[in-house]
């Protein structure tokens, strides 16, 4: 029991530590986006490698590098979005009264370089590590792709809490492809589909052998599986959720200090 709990506590410091780190890198002055960047990228390299090498253990500690390598290349990819590295061949706001069709093909165009990226990750990390001893990294990947679509796709849709306090100046621009509804028909389908899937991997934690690699990989991917579907209800839920990563948020810089990417020496990354 011990081994789980410290497997649960130890997915929960990530997903909160890695979330706010990229948060305060991104809220830091312009002119440092690229130092922050290209260390980023030494590490998502690193992770990638961390990968290679365990994907054949099949340790606990094999299960909780595997797991971190993913959220930091994960981290990465947020990193490039959210600096403005890699977004979009569409960089406005979506015209006043456009619906349908036309808004979802604007709203894809805001986000495809940065789509097309993850699509590239995913692609490495599940040859990686999908057929082999070892695939926590890859079901890491795509579980936290799947809930990350899941939650743009509401955002698009409708939902009351559109979290724009996480989105720099520099992208704010996306703020017309969200809107504000108490609710849409995705979101319960949503929820009902991430919590079965958690209940389904705390099924397997409870059938492993306690401290097993099993027990240790399937309980990583049960928390971050729950605190996916925690992320959901905090779109709907009256809950300041901004206040977990209050020292990553204070670092955020004032309108002047985000130009546009590509103007004067400064340039961005990254994505939540």
């Amino acid at each position: 029991m011990s081994d789980t709990v410290s497997a649960v506590a130890y997915a929960l410091f990530v997903w909160w530590f890695t979330t706010g780190v990229i948060l305060l890198l991104d809220g830091r002055p312009r002119r440092t986006f690229r130092g922050s960047f290209a260390a980023a990228t030494v590490l998502m390299a690193a992770a990638l490698y961390a990968l290679v090498t365990v994907r054949d253990d099949t340790t606990p500690l094999s299960a909780y590098v595997a797991f971190t390598a993913s959220v930091l290349a994960w981290g990465w990819i947020e990193m490039a979005f959210l600096m403005g590295f890699v977004t979009g061949p569409r960089r406005s706001a979506c015209a006043h009264g456009c619906s349908g069709v036309a808004h979802f093909g604007h709203a894809i165009q805001a986000i495809l370089w940065h789509e097309l990226l993850i699509i590239a990750m995913a692609g490495a990390i599940v040859a990686i590590g999908w057929n082999a001893p070892n695939p926590t990294g890859a079901w890491t990947f795509l579980l936290l792709w799947g809930m990350r679509q899941s939650a743009k796709l509401n955002l698009f849709f409708g939902v009351p809490n559109l979290g724009e306090e996480f989105l720099p100046e520099h992208l704010k621009y996306l703020r017309s492809f969200f809107r504000r509804r108490p609710m849409n028909l995705l979101f319960p389908v949503s929820v009902t589909v991430g919590t079965l899937l958690a209940a389904r991997l705390v099924s397997a934690v409870r059938l492993a052998e306690d401290g097993s690699f099993e027990a240790v990989c399937a309980t990583l991917v049960a928390a971050l599986t729950v605190l996916a579907v925690l992320e959901h209800w905090f779109l709907v839920l009256p809950v300041p959720i901004a206040a977990l990563w209050g020292w990553g948020m204070r670092a955020r810089q004032s309108p002047q200090d985000h130009s546009p990417p590509g103007s004067g020496a400064t340039r961005i990354a990254s994505g939540l």
